[in-house]
């Protein structure tokens, strides 16, 4: 068995706008285990940014630990990456994000990364606002540890060992409404079409963009009595709406049949087009969100696509007034208000 990825590809395989096929944005061959759904993941970051026609060395991926945390290794191998502390990965690309405003900053997290050990950190990223993607890959247990359940796994839910879960879960996706995050939407691995458009606007959306996606655990949580499994999610998805994502300036036809169509115009330009199939469902209106959400959840329904946006939103650099070039490339001069300026600013705290 290899890990190390073929070269040869198709020479008529496609380019987008800069001249680069899709292979450009994969990273080495995955490790997980065969069928995980966290190579779904990877699969749509890649195709949504080469769709987005990103440039990779303008992207910087973090993460923490966990399988989740170790997926950036499979995609976009171009760009800057960096693997923190388990449940750390918020606090370091806040950091990040300060120093540099002009990379895309895009989180990739696990449900024991991000709703256990990390909840403070998860917490105080989306209270600040800041600018990045953050996506959460959700089996509801520890695969790295044996499969033990982890704080998103439903109550009654039963383990591959058969044990039953008696705790109630934490929705990630409710929590991130409640704490005032201005971006979140909820999907499915194995849901590429709804997945992908999804990404899109969440890169594009300037501020905290929050993704939950179901990934069921092929080796310790695709049991039968498991609320994180595949036949369970296929049996019981919702999705809010179809979507598509329009980039800006670009011309797009697109055919939804019947019902109603909604546009959300994201800051550049941009929508994200929405057939709505819920007419007590606004994905602007916050309570409503939370109301669908709630809804479904009584009913034992996933609830899946664009679950709410702000579209008045301040990202973190705002709130703080700091300058538009990026901080790490400030020079002594900039820097350095001179020695007249520090005699008035000494004065004034005499």
């Amino acid at each position: 068995m290899t890990y190390v990825r073929p070269k040869f590809r198709h020479p008529e395989l496609q380019k987008n706008k800069l001249g680069y096929t899709v292979d450009y944005y994969e990273g080495a061959l995955s490790t997980l285990c065969a069928g995980c759904g966290h190579d779904s993941i990877s699969a749509s970051i890649i195709q949504s940014a080469y769709e987005m026609n990103i440039e990779p060395h303008k992207l910087a991926k973090l993460s923490g630990i966990g399988c989740s945390s170790k997926t950036p290794a499979y995609f976009l191998s171009n760009s800057h990456g960096f693997n923190s502390v388990h449940g750390r990965m918020p606090s370091v690309a806040t950091g990040a994000n300060l120093a540099n405003r002009d990379l895309i900053y895009f989180g990739v997290s696990g449900d024991g990364d991000s709703a256990s050990i990390g909840m403070g950190q998860f917490v105080h990223v989306i209270r600040r606002n800041l600018n990045m993607t953050y996506i959460v890959m959700n089996n509801g247990c520890y695969g790295l540890t044996k499969g033990q359940d982890s704080a998103t796994a439903d109550q009654g839910s039963k383990n591959k060992s058969g044990n039953v879960n008696p705790f109630d879960s934490i929705d990630l996706a409710s929590l991130a409404i409640e704490l005032g995050a201005s971006f979140v939407a909820q999907s499915f691995s194995g849901d590429k079409s709804q997945l992908v458009p999804l990404i899109k606007a969440a890169m594009n959306h300037p501020g905290f963009a929050f993704i939950n996606v179901i990934s069921p655990c092929v080796t310790f949580n695709n049991n039968v009595g498991s609320t994180k499994s595949y036949d369970y999610v296929r049996e019981h998805i919702e999705a809010t709406s179809t979507i598509d994502f329009v980039p800006q300036m670009q011309e797009i036809n697109v055919d939804y049949g019947q019902g109603s169509k909604k546009h959300v115009t994201m800051h550049d330009g941009s929508l994200i087009e929405l057939r709505k199939l819920s007419d007590d469902w606004d994905p602007l209106d916050r309570q409503s969100a939370m109301n669908a959400i709630m809804n479904s959840k009584s009913k034992n329904e996933i609830l899946t696509g664009l679950l709410y946006m702000n579209q008045d939103v301040k990202d973190l650099h705002h709130t703080l007034n700091t300058t538009d070039k990026p901080l790490n490339t400030l020079t002594k001069k900039e820097l350095c208000p001179g020695s007249e300026m520090l005699k008035g600013i000494n004065a004034g705290l005499r």
